[in-house]
């Protein structure tokens, strides 16, 4: 099976995600977990009973009692899913790492019946703000140039135009943010390493960094983004999709100029004309 867009540029090194993520421990995979309980909530809020799931993740073990039937594959860039199989796909906390986004929603898409659900769960652009800002200004300060550091993550809105792209119907976009606290930055980039979520940029550096950058960046930090209890804070944002599979049982939007009542009758309202 051919990716839906093959000419999509390599915005990451997916050999060296991999490696990473080998080497993640499962006592640091704290977002997986609380991604987990988003989408037990909002299936939850589902009317409907699902038989044939799928789950997409990097992390099988984390995900493979949330639900106990569902088939688990990793976050390839070909997924392996059969066309028509599922009424529930969760592609859970590995959209961020994707080099073709809208590709990874369309193999989903296909793998849905009609009416079924595709639930995404991502990390948003507002993730690592604190840290992307210290570092940024740090490196502009010791040496005069910017290099890619931290992966550019999509805003919400630009994630919930992806599902329309995808040819799913309904679309949702919400979002959940996390504080998490750290003693420094070493402490903080260690708990990145740990759930494998480091620089795995395609253009990243690939020389070590001038030590007065992360010094400065510490400082940085320290200073614009430090609890009362003068800890790091770092924003952690979970962006959750939903979309379903068209199918004829769906609600549908009314035809421009088929509605029965005036707006301003349906609010009892008085209607007037607007000065000029």
């Amino acid at each position: 099976m051919k990716l839906p867009d093959s000419n999509a540029p390599s915005l990451f090194d997916r050999a060296i995600l991999a490696r990473r993520r080998s080497r993640a421990r499962e006592d640091a995979l704290f977002l997986h977990r609380a991604a987990v309980d988003e989408v037990q909530d909002r299936l939850a809020l589902v009317n409907k009973s699902f038989t044939d799931p799928a789950i997409v993740t990097p992390f099988a073990q984390v995900w493979q009692d949330v639900l106990p039937m569902a088939r688990i594959i990793p976050d390839n860039e070909v997924l392996d899913l059969t066309p028509g199989a599922h009424d529930l796909v969760i592609h859970a906390m590995a959209l961020h790492w994707a080099n073709d986004p809208v590709g990874q929603l369309i193999q989903c898409h296909r793998a849905l019946q009609p009416d079924g659900l595709l639930l995404v769960i991502c990390l948003g652009g507002e993730t690592l703000r604190e840290l992307r800002a210290a570092l940024g200004q740090a490196e502009v300060e010791v040496t005069g140039g910017l290099s890619p550091r931290i992966a550019p993550m999509a805003e919400l809105r630009d994630l919930g135009g992806l599902l329309q792209r995808a040819g799913l119907a309904l679309p949702v976009a919400d979002t959940a943010r996390l504080t998490a606290e750290y003693r420094d930055l070493t402490h903080l980039m260690h708990d990145l390493r740990a759930m494998g979520e480091t620089n795995s940029l395609q253009n990243r550096m690939k020389h070590p960094t001038n030590r007065q950058v992360f010094a400065r960046a510490q400082h940085i930090y320290a200073n614009h983004f430090s609890t009362d209890q003068k800890r790091l804070k770092a924003t952690f944002e979970l962006v959750c999709l939903t979309g379903w599979s068209p199918d004829e049982s769906q609600p549908k939007p009314l035809r421009p100029g088929s509605a029965q009542m005036r707006l301003a009758d349906a609010l009892g309202a008085s209607e007037g004309k607007l000065s000029d």
